[in-house]
Order: C-alpha cells, then sequence, then structure tokens
C-alpha cells in the first residue's frame, strides 16, 4: 500500500501562550560577585519582569 501524505496544520501560538526564558544578573552586596536568576515568562510579562 501506498503511504499516504498528512499534512499538518501548525497553528500560531498566542502571546500570552509564548514562554520566554529570562535571565536577570543581580550583584551581591557582601563579595560584589553576581548572581544569575533564571525564569520562564509569558511574553506579555516581559517588560513587566525587567521593570521590577
Amino acid at each position: 500500500m501506498a503511504k499516504k501524505v498528512v499534512a499538518t496544520l501548525k497553528k500560531e501560538a498566542s502571546e500570552q501562550e509564548k514562554v520566554i526564558k529570562v535571565i536577570r544578573a543581580k550583584r551581591s552586596e557582601k563579595t560584589g560577585a553576581y548572581t544569575f536568576r533564571e525564569e520562564f515568562v509569558t511574553a506579555d510579562k516581559v517588560k513587566d519582569y525587567f521593570s521590577k
């Protein structure tokens, strides 16, 4: 039997469904070394995350 070609439809993700990994550097007051905090945030909340 011949194989059938099956087309799959890729739905565009809305702004709320897109997840972005954000990394923020913070400097320690005691040692002066940097620590990095990683979080996954939805695309519509990225600006709010960095404005803190």
